[in-house]
């Protein structure tokens, strides 16, 4: 079969499978699931893909939620992964369009399902839990998921259309503070104001901010401050995310950020206590397969946003996944420019019909380029020589 014949077949498979996938992704949408808890999300689309022909495990790597789905040509050809997220965020639900990505990368994985038995290579849907937070995809790197994969793909909605897009390496810190209870109103003197101690963090931090890069970023939650306004807390608890475009920068910024919280326990008293968590590397996007990508949109009559010379950018697992494999994770828009993850607008742009059409265009161009890898292998040397010379410490 000719390359456009195979690239006529994969479109037309995504086209018929598309209104299956939408009712998916507003099913997921009216069900979110927060992290490691994606339980009905990670049985329906086990179900759609063994419907679509792929064999499929569950659970993968010890967890619960995560899955493979698997259709083979030839052992000989690469193997491709097409990268499901389908987690939510607390409170506010799919506010980062997750039921978007996971029913795009079924899509482009039933595209190249409809003519596996003609290529060389085997076509992968993996199911990836927890990337708010939980860091699903680090553990599935660590526990060996990943192994035998050459590629690795995913779409991220946006309210713009980007090829590629740099991320923020970040490192969770875990702050407590242990004082001393006292009645607040009869003997204030007697106590160690564990609260106090985590103001004068927070203070700090932000005076800390003026004097890091532009790129940094910190931020953080108290999670306790206390029990009772009567009572001079002898415990409180923060959460707080330090991130910069590189590893090595978010680790100086951390160093900075723990000798704040010693500060503040110096002037009041408190006991620090902290933990580092570490976080998500700064994705390092495969160049060649990004630009191939950003071709098949526009082929498909998808416009490309101009990048700004200072893109908003956040924090993803994809990240540790494009330091071990070569990897893309371009953006697709589902509404205006100044659509914003994590609120209620996007969250409501998810569900509506421009969500529908990034959806299917996003898998229709993994699809395609998925399907140069297994036919070009000029190409695929390609993607493999660029992952070799952009490795970064």
């Amino acid at each position: 079969m000719t390359h456009e014949r195979l690239r006529a077949e994969v479109l037309a498979a995504i086209d018929a499978a598309a209104p299956e996938l939408w009712v998916l992704a507003l099913d997921i949408h009216a069900h979110p699931e927060i992290a490691f808890q994606e339980r009905h999300a990670a049985e329906r689309l086990c179900a759609a893909l063994t419907r679509f022909g792929f064999a499929v495990e569950r659970p993968v790597a010890e967890l619960e939620t995560a899955f493979r789905g698997e259709v083979r040509g030839s052992d000989t050809g690469p193997a491709v992964a097409f990268l499901a997220e389908y987690d939510a965020l607390p409170e506010i639900g799919h506010a980062c369009g997750h039921n978007l990505i996971c029913t795009a990368a079924v899509g482009a994985g039933v595209g190249l399902a409809r003519v596996v038995g003609d290529l060389s290579g085997r076509v992968v849907v993996l199911g990836t839990p927890a990337e708010e937070g939980g860091g699903g995809k680090v553990l599935l790197l660590q526990r060996g998921a990943f192994k035998g994969i050459d590629a690795a793909m995913m779409f991220h909605p946006s309210g713009v259309t980007w090829p590629i897009r740099g991320s923020l390496a970040n490192v969770r810190l875990k702050v407590r503070y242990r004082g001393k209870p006292s009645h607040a109103a009869s003997a204030p003197h007697e106590g160690v104001n564990a609260l106090d101690a985590m103001i004068q963090f927070f203070v700090s931090v932000g005076l800390l901010r003026q004097q890091l890069r532009d790129d940094a970023r910190v931020h953080g939650i108290i999670t306790y401050g206390g029990a009772a306004a009567n009572v001079i807390p002898d415990r409180t608890e923060a959460v707080f995310s330090v991130r910069a475009t590189d590893r090595k920068y978010a680790q100086e910024t951390l160093a900075r950020v723990i000798e704040c919280a010693r500060g503040a326990a110096l002037a009041t008293g408190a006991t620090l206590e902290h933990e580092a968590i570490p976080g998500y590397d700064a994705i390092r996007p495969n160049r060649s397969m990004a630009a191939v990508f950003g071709r098949h949109l526009q082929r498909l009559e998808w416009p490309i946003d101009p990048m700004p010379e200072r893109p908003r950018m956040g924090s993803t697992d994809m990240g540790n996944v494009s330091h071990s494999l070569p990897a893309i994770h371009p953006y697709v828009s589902i509404g205006p420019r100044d659509l914003k993850g994590h609120t209620d607008e996007f969250r409501e742009a998810a569900a509506t019909d421009a969500g529908r059409a990034a959806m299917v265009v996003a898998a229709k161009a993994m699809a395609l380029t998925a399907l140069d890898l297994f036919i070009d292998p000029a190409f695929l040397e390609e993607v493999r020589r660029d992952f070799e010379t952009d490795r970064t410490p």
